[in-house]
């Protein structure tokens, strides 16, 4: 069975040639002109990804997002933006979206970016087959580090910990010390990839691979955004930060 998109953009033009184009790759496209048909449809027949334009008259691809959320629908979201300020595409993450994409935009982008969500939400056996259950535990991609790696404790095969920061992988929970941290599926797995690797310094084109399954290329900012957003969520008051920038390089995950 075809994937299912459900398109969102008020925008006659791209909405046409985005739906011709998904349908020529092989998805089964929905095409809406707005947040409120975008709703009613998600409710009618749940698709397996959205793609939303953030700016649409009355509900916007925002409002979408969080009702969504709200309803407890976990569907993956990619969002569809023109606004290219930091705060912006944060103002999308905190909504709830899984990943945007910046206009203009090249449709391949689209293609990369919607493939990596629905790798992310598709059961993935321990071969790489689509389809077959992943051992319990496992997270796809996510690279394992060895049991004696001195930095990162493996508690059991569905918890990590390291630099004071605890993961239940099965529960797709975390907490630094005592404090339960809300976090976006990218923001957990962005995480997690981390803490597995505490002490090494991961660079940015191993970082899009792992949780993206696409090198975006060095004129992207959408790793900085999910850095800094992270950043935001884990430091604390008075407690060392986590998260280091090596420049040129990438980011490293260690308490000091």
């Amino acid at each position: 069975m075809p994937q299912t998109v459900l398109l969102a953009e008020d925008d006659r033009a791209i909405r046409h040639a985005l739906e011709r184009a998904l349908t020529l790759e092989g998805y089964q496209v929905t095409a809406v002109a707005d947040g409120v048909e975008a709703l009613a449809q998600a409710h009618r027949t749940p698709p397996d990804v959205l793609l939303l334009d953030v700016m649409m008259p009355g509900i916007d691809g925002l409002q979408v997002c969080r009702v969504l959320r709200a309803e407890g629908d976990r569907t993956p979201i990619l969002m569809l933006t023109a606004l290219v300020e930091t705060a912006d595409r944060i103002a999308g993450l905190d909504a709830g979206a899984d990943d945007y994409v910046v206009k203009p935009f090249d449709v391949e982008e689209v293609f990369a970016r919607l493939r990596a969500l629905l790798r992310r939400t598709s059961p993935v056996a321990a071969n790489g087959v689509p389809g077959t259950p992943a051992p319990s535990g496992a997270s796809g991609a996510l690279p394992d580090v060895p049991r004696d790696d001195p930095h990162t404790t493996m508690s059991s095969d569905k918890q990590i910990s390291a630099a004071g920061l605890r993961m239940d992988l099965q529960a797709r929970r975390v907490w630094r010390d005592e404090r339960e941290l809300e976090l976006t599926r990218t923001e957990f797995e962005l995480l997690e990839l981390l803490v597995r690797n505490a002490g090494i310094v991961l660079d940015h084109s191993t970082i899009y691979d792992r949780i993206w399954g696409y090198d975006f290329g060095p004129g992207s900012k959408n790793l900085a955004v999910y850095v800094g957003y992270l950043r935001r969520k884990l430091d604390e008051p008075g407690a060392p930060q986590l998260i280091h920038t090596v420049r040129g390089v990438g980011y490293v995950l260690r308490e000091d």
